[in-house]
């Protein structure tokens, strides 16, 4: 019993980060491989161009625009047509051909949320606090055999994101995204990997299915883009 008493005592004298990283040093750690967080916050739009197999050795073309942190557009083209999904940081629409619709539909509050989410282009972890989040370190978790750190993002809206960061280069491998849609917990997770270098910032070419060919950061967007086509404003 005096052996645990001291053992609890010499574990409490200890620094925190003795016994294990804190959530706030796992951010900053993430934040700096990735390039800083000053030139994080510094972006104000993304273009990327990529592709995505789907099956049947088609690959089609994935296009998206945003401008942090209020507007959002992807496309997805093969055979003739193009999806679009938009959000133009009031409201969001899509276009889907491949489910024989045509014509701009708006979408719901739920609906829009991860187009909302790609709007937040440096990422969650960056200013968290502002954004009305906060953060909780798990410890880690096997991710395909890497002892990633696992983070859990609790956002303003009440969804929830869990962030795996390699052990060694502190960038995200895996985002597992939780929302409430219509009342039901909706998981979507996407790894993420092929770390390249634009700009003097680190991202993933590599996000799930899609394989990036080009990013370009702080490039003039036209905002028209982004409305519901044939609204007034």
């Amino acid at each position: 019993m005096r052996a645990l008493v001291a053992v609890s005592i010499v574990l409490a004298a200890l620094p925190a980060s003795a016994a294990g990283p804190t959530a706030e040093e796992l951010v900053a750690k993430n934040l700096e491989a990735r390039g800083g967080a000053a030139k994080l916050q510094a972006i104000k739009s993304i273009h990327t161009v990529g592709t995505v197999r789907v099956g049947g050795g088609l690959d089609a073309k994935v296009e998206s625009w945003a401008i942090a942190r209020d507007k959002y557009r992807s496309e997805f083209s093969l055979q003739g047509m193009t999806a679009i999904q938009s959000w133009d940081g009031t409201e969001a629409w899509a276009v889907r051909p491949f489910g024989g619709r045509k014509e701009p539909q708006k979408l719901s509050a739920d609906d829009a949320k991860d187009l909302v989410d790609a709007a937040d282009i440096a990422g969650p972890l960056v200013d968290y606090r502002a954004k009305g989040s906060t953060i909780e370190y798990l410890g880690t978790e096997d991710i395909d055999g890497t002892d990633a750190h696992k983070l859990r993002v609790n956002l303003k809206n009440g969804d929830s994101k869990y962030v795996y960061l390699d052990p060694d280069a502190f960038l995200e491998i895996r985002v597992v995204s939780h929302r409430m849609i219509r009342g039901q917990d909706e998981v979507a997770s996407v790894d993420l990997g092929e770390y390249e270098k634009v700009d003097g910032l680190y991202f993933p070419f590599e996000i799930g299915r899609n394989h990036l060919d080009r990013i370009e950061l702080n490039q003039p967007v036209d905002t028209k883009m982004f409305a519901l086509p044939g609204a007034s404003r």
